[in-house]
């Protein structure tokens, strides 16, 4: 049971990083996210900022969605590691 807490806590750490690369790239105004491996990296990470996206208005045209999805992956991955305890 620890080793399936403990794939699922990686996956949400792994999905963490997604996002920050996502944001990341989005400053770069030539990527084409139609194209791979682009296209990939945008479909797994907008489901996740979507939901923030909607609830959490532009603030000055800065969209604080993805750094809200970030703090609630972190929460989250924190969460299943106290599942775990000290192992």
């Amino acid at each position: 049971m620890t080793s399936i807490i403990l794939i699922v806590s990686n996956l949400v750490g792994l999905l963490n990083l997604l996002v920050i690369l996502w944001c990341l790239l989005s400053w770069f105004p030539n990527i084409r996210w139609y194209d791979q491996p682009f296209k990939t990296l945008d479909q797994i990470v907008q489901p996740i900022v979507a939901p923030f996206r909607k609830v959490i208005p532009p603030i000055g045209n800065i969209d604080i969605s993805p750094m809200v999805a970030m703090i609630v992956l972190q929460i989250v991955a924190s969460g299943i590691k106290q599942l775990i305890g000290p192992y």
